[in-house]
C-alpha cells in the first residue's frame, strides 16, 4: 500500500513538473487512475507544502512543487530504483537458482511461456548459462519455463509435473 501511494505520488510530481498546467483529468488518464485518486493526492501533497496550487484562469489551475516537494520526488526516485534493483537482483537469482539446476540434468534447451520483465530476466539466464531457448512450435519435448506475475516454475512437458524435468524427458544434445 505504501509503495503503491508513494509511486502514484512520484508520478504525480514528474507529471506536473513536465506540464503544470495539467488538469486532474489529464493527470488521471496518464496514470491510469480515477480522478478522485488523484483529487486526494493532491490534497494530501498540498496539506504537506510539497504542491501549491495557483488558479491560473477563472477554472484553470497551475500545479507548482515546492523545493520540499523537489526533495520528496527525489527521494522517492531514489527509492523506486532501489526496489527495482532487488525486484531486479531476486528475480535474477531466483532464476540462476532455477535454471542452472536444469542445466545439472543436461537439459541444453528450454521455452519460456509468459513475458515482461521476468521472462526477459529468465532469458538473459538462460543466454548466460548457455541454455537455448526455443519456440512453441519447434520441439514438444522440452522443459516449460511458465513465468506468471512474479512466480517461475519448471513444466516437464512429457508428465505435465511442475519441477525439474525427468530423465526421460531431458534433451542431452543441441537442439
Amino acid at each position: 500500500m505504501q509503495a503503491e501511494r508513494s509511486d502514484r505520488e512520484l508520478g504525480l510530481l514528474t507529471e506536473i513538473e513536465r506540464d503544470p498546467d495539467i488538469t486532474q483529468a489529464g493527470l488521471a488518464t496518464k496514470l491510469g487512475v480515477a480522478v478522485g485518486t488523484v483529487n486526494w493526492h493532491l490534497k494530501r501533497l498540498t496539506a504537506k507544502g510539497y504542491v501549491k496550487v495557483k488558479r491560473a484562469e477563472r477554472k484553470k489551475l497551475r500545479y507548482i512543487i515546492t523545493p520540499e516537494g523537489l526533495a520528496l520526488r527525489a527521494r522517492l526516485t531514489m527509492a523506486y530504483i532501489e526496489n527495482s534493483m532487488t525486484l531486479y537482483r531476486q528475480v535474477r537469482e531466483d532464476a540462476q537458482r532455477l535454471l542452472s539446476t536444469v542445466q545439472r540434468n543436461n537439459v541444453s534447451a528450454v521455452r519460456i511461456v509468459g513475458d515482461g520483465d521476468i521472462a526477459d530476466i529468465c532469458r538473459l539466464t538462460c543466454l548466460e548459462l548457455g541454455i537455448r531457448v526455443v519456440d512453441v512450435e519447434l520441439i514438444d519435448n522440452v522443459p516449460t519455463i511458465m513465468v506468471e506475475g512474479r512466480e517461475i516454475n519448471i513444466i516437464d512437458n512429457q508428465t505435465g509435473e511442475i519441477g525439474i524435468p525427468h530423465p526421460g524427458s531431458q534433451i542431452t544434445q543441441e537442439v
